[in-house]
């Protein structure tokens, strides 16, 4: 363990802009679901990166697909164009509603382009004040400006001056307080179908479907943030898939690259053809290695295999839950679909899920929040069932030392 002496949370503190708080642990590898540290010490992964590695840690396939192209080829920029970047086009195009592509490298990326996008084509086509975005409370789209702004979440926006105007925000799942604030000046309604870092709340099919009809009606595009709900993560290869309600633009990242930064917006001709030459771009976004890895990904995860698998691990996940709240009662309800679930704590416990995720960590289980009061599963799409069972067992004794069972 040589290599790693000295590097621990006293030089993130010395050399890290202070925005994170990381875990007092360092993981040094990984394979499928299971992360070692520093010292050795084993983790099982139930947090996935955020729901980032669809495939585990270091999955062959990926690992193979970015050792052959980094050979081959890693960056020419967007004054030429690539075949990896248009194999995983023209992939994401077969299996969505989607025509264009633009490729990116990060969720808040990709959202900041589907923004642009919807005001662009909504003065161009109708009228230079048709720029209200819908937005909703608890919701999260990135931490650019424009994107953090578009977002629910007051705390993540506020404090760096003036915002990007006519953004509204309204309850989830609420159309009618959507129809109160809808009008012709609207240019996009952008949620998440299933809100993640707001709570792990699915939409209502009722909602989505509203909103879809009241965006027609209103000749406003409807924006799907699927960056974390995306790339198999609720059991078809996107959440829109399970409302048949369909987009006009959708964004994915996280898990577009299990684990290699990549993102992409996805939309259709007659949408698209609202930017020109020079009208939006990036340096990186498109790039042969991260394509290169993105196809692996996709090839793996949008088979009915791993989708079917989602499902099946989805219910495992669930039983153990309800098998842990039998004994302990600390739950109020699960939601999610997939696997990304949501363990929302009883009331007498509100607040106290980072002690929960501490005391996992000091049981050998990689687990999420989502808010204070949430426990959140995003773990990998193909987690062994014997590691679901282990990270159960660990998290039952975590739970146990947290209310301290016997002392």
């Amino acid at each position: 363990m040589a290599e790693h002496a000295g590097k621990n949370l006293n030089t993130f503190n010395q050399v890290m802009l202070p925005v994170y708080a990381p875990a007092s642990f360092i993981p040094v590898r990984g394979k499928g679901s299971r992360i070692w540290d520093q010292l050795d010490n084993e983790y099982i992964d139930f947090a996935g990166g955020i729901a980032v590695l669809a495939l585990g840690h270091c999955h062959p396939a990926l690992a193979e697909a970015l050792k052959l192209q980094g050979e081959k080829l890693w960056h020419v920029s967007n004054v030429f164009t690539n075949e990896s970047a248009l194999t995983l086009a023209q992939k994401l195009i077969d299996a969505t509603f989607a025509q264009k592509v633009f490729f990116a490298n990060s969720g808040a990326e990709a959202n900041e382009a589907a923004f642009k996008l919807a005001r662009r084509y909504a003065i161009t086509r109708h009228h230079p004040h048709k720029t209200k975005i819908i937005a909703f409370h608890q919701a999260f789209h990135g931490r650019t400006f424009f994107t953090v702004s578009v977002g629910g979440q007051p705390k993540y926006a506020d404090g760096f001056g003036p915002k990007p105007a006519d953004i509204i925000h309204v309850p989830f799942n609420d159309l009618d307080a959507v129809k109160m604030v809808m009008d012709d000046d609207t240019c996009a309604v952008v949620l998440e179908p299933i809100q993640g870092e707001g709570g792990v709340t699915p939409a209502t099919a009722e909602f989505l479907q509203g909103v879809r009809e009241l965006c027609d009606k209103h000749q406003a595009l409807l924006v799907f943030d699927e960056v974390q709900s995306g790339m198999g993560r609720t059991g078809k290869l996107y959440a829109y898939q399970h409302y048949g309600v369909i987009p006009d633009i959708l964004t994915t990242a996280k898990a577009l690259g299990g684990g290699f930064p990549i993102s992409a917006m996805l939309t259709t001709d007659a949408i698209a053809a609202a930017m020109e030459i020079g009208s939006h771009g990036t340096t990186y976004g498109g790039n042969p290695l991260a394509c290169s890895v993105g196809n692996a990904a996709i090839d793996i995860i949008n088979t009915p295999e791993v989708l079917a698998g989602v499902e099946k691990r989805h219910d495992l996940i669930i039983h153990a839950l309800e098998k842990l709240n039998q004994k302990y009662g600390i739950f109020h309800e699960f939601r999610g679909k997939g696997l990304l679930i949501g363990a929302v704590l009883q009331a007498e416990y509100q607040g106290k899920s980072k002690e929960i995720l501490q005391h996992a960590a000091e049981q050998g289980l990689m687990l999420l929040s989502a808010g204070e009061s949430i426990l959140r599963f995003t773990p990998s799409l193909i987690i062994p069932e014997n590691d679901i069972a282990e990270g159960m067992a660990r998290l039952d004794r975590a739970i146990a030392r947290w209310l301290k069972w016997g002392e």
